[in-house]
């Protein structure tokens, strides 16, 4: 007889273990992601935009976490900064990257 990994209590644990380690990434992330696609899919995106708009928006997010960290914010303001990274998109975020940098560069 095989052995079945799905009916091994020790694998379900350690999922749920890892889930809930990681669960400031994963709510961040996602509620990044799903601002963004609802965005682009509000104004009129499909497809490949909705997904990609979406994963880039969550990374980003998910990034931010240590940023909050380094200046001592509490973990659940990273709900407000998935949100806002959601609903300013990717492109807005490089334009103010590219100004931010731009600045940084003269000076």
């Amino acid at each position: 007889m095989t052995h079945m990994p799905e009916k091994d209590p020790g694998l379900w644990a350690a999922a749920f273990a890892w889930l809930v380690a990681h669960q400031p990434q994963i709510y961040t992330g996602g509620i990044a992601a799903a601002v963004a696609m609802c965005r682009v899919i509000y104004g009129g995106g499909r497809g490949r935009k909705v997904v990609l708009e979406g994963a880039i928006c969550g990374l980003i997010a998910i990034s931010l976490l240590p940023v909050l960290e380094y200046f001592a914010l509490p973990p659940n303001l990273s709900v407000f900064a998935g949100c806002m990274v959601g609903f300013m998109g990717v492109e807005k975020l490089r334009e103010y990257s590219d100004r931010f940098m731009s600045r940084k560069a003269e000076g």
